[in-house]
């Protein structure tokens, strides 16, 4: 199934029914009386948050929606049918942003969990209402109220509790194979992971943790390099992120400047999530001496300056994951700890985590403003006429040259 993490749709509630005007009408009743009533509520649109799905591709083709309107109200005071309330599945994780405003309407984080999107447009009135000793034939109805009409960005982020960042080849694909039941695609070529994967880790009855891995990034990543940056928003919402990288690359080049590198693409990002907790993993350690795995340690630990946890591993062999796996269940179950206990420490995540969020959006919608211009930019020079090709004429003119290569 095609991995589709972003998507634009048109909603549109359903407009509320007319009033009826209406009078009674009986053999041997003179002067009936007025009897219209009024029409139904319009259908509202809701998103609801399904577990079962884990891709936004339903909405990738067919992108306009809309509720069922109201009907008009009847005679004898019959009220009109409501119209029906349209409900949009979609993933655990996905955001709702009003296109037009930039608003987010709704972060929908659990299974179940609804969100109206348009309200429906009320009913219109009917000419019973009104009735008066004044006016005792009213012929005044209301019209129903437009349904609300709106467009939508949905963003979906995978929700897991760690996030793998690295180089492209860096094993994180066979990391997460070594330690879980999800198959990722692996290969000996750079980004053979496309889209985010998640697997589910079990380290003991009834204890586990989600770990995502996304596609790898390369030095101008935060400018579009490769896969761009695209989806280093799955990473806003984890709890822990593992840096990987490769002691023993097929290139020979340096791990710490590999280590580097992806530090500096990270700050371009969102510089809030350099302060998520990150942990250091050294893989492919079996493909080395030991009195090699130590050097290369030494100048990657002194490169970054690091001072976080380090472990060594080799996901292809499996030495030293169950070590790591388990050190990130006691950390979990510690910060669960900590935010169920320490209301200043949850409030300090939740800060955090709405920054990461704000810087990600803006960076993400300052990329697509720069891609809009530089189509809108080669679209306008495909546009100018200019036969002759005189430059000089064109230069007297005072018009502007645009030089395309």
């Amino acid at each position: 199934m095609k991995f589709v993490d972003e998507v634009s749709i048109f909603v549109k509630a359903g407009d509320g029914g007319n009033g009826m005007m209406s009078f009674r009408r009986e053999k041997f009743i003179e002067k009936g009386g007025p009897n219209g009533g009024d029409g139904g509520d319009g259908g509202s649109v809701f998103m609801e948050a399904d577990e079962n799905l884990n891709t936004l591709i339903d909405y990738r083709y067919t992108r306009r929606f809309e509720a069922q309107r109201g009907e008009k109200g009847g005679s004898t005071d019959c009220t009109g049918a409501k119209g029906e309330d349209l409900i949009l599945p979609v993933p655990v994780g996905t955001t709702i942003i009003d296109a037009n405003t930039q608003e987010i309407i709704g972060d929908l984080t659990k299974p179940g969990q609804r969100i109206m999107v348009a309200q429906g447009g009320w009913h219109g009135l009917g000419n019973t209402r009104f009735k008066s000793s004044t006016n005792r034939a009213p012929r005044q109805t209301t019209p129903g109220k437009p349904g609300e009409a709106r467009d939508l960005k949905l963003e979906l982020k995978v929700l897991a509790d760690v996030g793998l960042l690295g180089l492209p080849n860096a094993g994180k694909s066979t990391f997460i194979r070594s330690v879980s039941a999800a198959k990722p695609k692996v290969a000996d070529y750079p980004f053979t992971t496309l889209v985010p994967n998640l697997g589910v880790v079990s380290v003991g009855r009834y204890k586990s943790f989600v770990i995502a891995d996304i596609p790898g990034l390369i030095e101008g990543a935060a400018e579009g390099a490769g896969l761009g940056i695209r989806f280093l928003k799955h990473l806003s919402r984890t709890r822990l992120l593992l840096h990987l990288v490769d002691m023993a690359p097929l290139d020979e080049s340096d791990p710490a400047d590999a280590a580097e590198t992806i530090l500096h693409e990270l700050e371009k990002f969102s510089p809030a999530l350099t302060e998520r907790d990150r942990w250091l993993v050294l893989n492919k350690a079996d493909q080395l001496l030991e009195e090699e795995q130590e050097e290369r340690k030494r100048r990657v630990i002194e490169r970054l300056d690091w001072t976080g946890p380090v472990f060594v591993i080799s996901a292809l062999e499996r030495e030293g994951t169950e070590e790591l796996s388990q050190a990130i269940m006691r950390y979990l179950d510690e910060r669960a700890l900590r935010i169920a206990e320490e209301p200043a420490f949850a409030e300090a995540l939740a800060e955090l985590d709405q920054r990461i969020e704000d810087e990600a959006r803006a960076r993400l919608q300052a990329l697509d403003d720069q891609r809009a211009l530089r189509r809108a930019g080669v679209k306008a020079v495909d546009e100018v006429d200019d036969d002759d090709f005189d430059d000089d004429d064109d230069d007297e003119d005072g018009a502007e040259i645009i030089y395309v290569r």
